[in-house]
């Protein structure tokens, strides 16, 4: 391409103090831009990591990304690293300390909905498991976005999937939180044209 770097006031990618280019919300904290330049949007497939990553795009919702990015530390400790069937047995006293806990977000429609997705997460292994229910709605193309303002929110693909988690029992899965989910684990591609993240998960062809 021949046209030059759009600035930060276009909503384009900004090139960082290392020279290089990454979408805006990548700036702000060195843990936002930690996340953005190692984790976010490769692919993950493993039962416990796409746990985790639904889990806390749960509740992440009406929140910032950073706030839960301070937080996860603590919430692998006391979420025992995401184990389906660990968090599955959390009862009303696990739950009452989790209340407590100024380390996580201490919401208890959130954290009851993490221990039932818990147990539905277990269930779906007898229809294939978690990465293979996921991983069926991911769409036959991505977005191409120059801009912040090109990024979907939502999409036809997070709409079904999120239909799908909700009939199988599944908790805070909305359509735009499982768009975000499907970004972080390389399901779309939503880094910036300009990025130089853009086409690292392998998963798109440019």
């Amino acid at each position: 391409m021949d046209e030059e770097p759009q600035s930060a006031a276009s909503g384009g990618a900004v090139v960082g103090e290392d020279g290089l280019a990454r979408s805006p919300w990548a700036y702000g904290d060195p843990l936002l831009l930690s996340y953005y330049d190692t984790e976010w949007g490769l692919p993950i497939h493993d039962e416990a990591g796409l746990f985790e990553r639904m889990s806390l795009e749960g509740f992440q919702a009406g929140l910032s990304w950073l706030t839960i990015l301070k937080k996860r530390e603590r919430f692998r400790e006391v979420f025992a690293g995401f184990d389906p069937e660990t968090v599955a047995a959390f009862g009303e006293a696990k739950i009452d300390a989790l209340l407590g806990d100024a380390g996580i977000i201490r919401h208890r429609g959130k954290i009851e909905a993490c221990i039932s997705n818990a147990a539905r997460v277990i269930e779906l292994r007898e229809d294939g498991g978690l990465d293979a229910f996921l991983w069926s709605f991911r769409p036959a193309q991505t977005p191409r976005p120059r801009t912040v303002a090109e990024i979907p929110t939502t999409g036809p693909e997070s709409a079904a999937l999120s239909k799908a988690l909700k009939k199988k029992g599944f908790r805070f899965v909305g359509p735009t939180t499982m768009y975000a989910l499907m970004e972080a684990v390389g399901m779309v591609d939503t880094h910036l044209l300009d990025s130089h993240r853009r086409g690292t998960s392998g998963v798109w062809s440019e």
